[in-house]
C-alpha cells in the first residue's frame, strides 16, 4: 500500500516539477531509470532510457533554462512552453504511476497535464509577472535559476523519497504564496497613497 502511495505521490512530484521546468525532470527520470533501480520504466516510456533521447532533453533543456535567464525571452520560452509543459507532466504523470499502479493511462495523461498545467500559469501568469514588475526584470534569472534547483530536488525526492518531496512542494508553495503577497503589497500601498 506505502509502495502504491508513493507511487501516485511521486507522479503528481514529477509532473507538478514540469510545470517549472519542462525537461529537468523528463532527464532526472531518464538518468535514474538508466543508472538505478529506482524507477523502472514501462513500455512505451523506456525509450526515455535510450542515449539519444537523454541527450536531445539535456540539449533542450539547456536551451530552457539559458532562455529562461533573459527577461524579454523568458516570456516568449513560457509561451512555447505553455503546450511543452503540460505534455511533459502528463509524461511524468503516466511513466511513475503505471510503473507502481495500474492507473488507467489517459486518466494518468489527464492528472499529470492538469497538474504540470496548473503549475505552469501560476508560475508564468502570477508569481513571474509580480516578480518582473517589482524588481524591473532584475529578479528573473534569480527565480529562474531557483525554479531550476527546485524542480531538481523535487523531481529526484518524487522518484526516491515521495513522503518527503510532499513536504518540500507544500513548504515551496507556501514560501512562493508568501513572497507574492509580500512584493504585491508595498505596490498596492503605493497605489493608494497616489490615487
Amino acid at each position: 500500500m506505502t509502495e502504491i502511495i508513493g507511487g501516485v505521490l511521486g507522479a503528481f512530484g514529477l509532473s507538478a516539477s514540469a510545470g517549472l521546468n519542462a525537461y529537468i525532470p523528463l532527464l532526472v527520470v531518464s538518468l535514474l531509470a538508466k543508472f538505478t533501480n529506482l524507477i523502472e520504466l514501462a513500455e512505451p516510456w523506456s525509450t526515455l532510457e535510450s542515449w539519444w533521447v537523454i541527450g536531445v532533453l539535456a540539449v533542450l533543456g539547456t536551451v530552457e533554462m539559458v532562455a529562461d535567464k533573459v527577461p524579454a525571452v523568458d516570456d516568449v520560452n513560457d509561451a512555447i512552453q505553455t503546450f511543452i509543459r503540460p505534455v511533459a507532466g502528463a509524461i511524468l504523470f503516466a511513466t511513475s504511476a503505471k510503473t507502481i499502479t495500474d492507473i488507467n493511462p489517459v486518466l494518468s495523461m489527464v492528472c499529470g497535464l492538469l497538474v504540470a498545467g496548473s503549475v505552469h500559469a501560476a508560475k508564468s501568469l502570477v508569481a513571474r509577472p509580480v516578480i518582473e514588475a517589482s524588481t524591473a526584470g532584475l529578479g528573473v534569472p534569480v527565480v529562474s535559476t531557483l525554479e531550476d534547483v527546485i524542480a531538481t530536488i523535487v523531481s529526484v525526492l518524487a522518484v526516491a523519497l515521495p513522503i518527503l518531496m510532499v513536504i518540500v512542494v507544500f513548504l515551496m508553495i507556501w514560501l512562493t504564496a508568501s513572497l507574492v503577497k509580500r512584493i504585491k503589497k508595498p505596490r498596492s500601498n503605493i497605489i493608494e497613497s497616489q490615487g
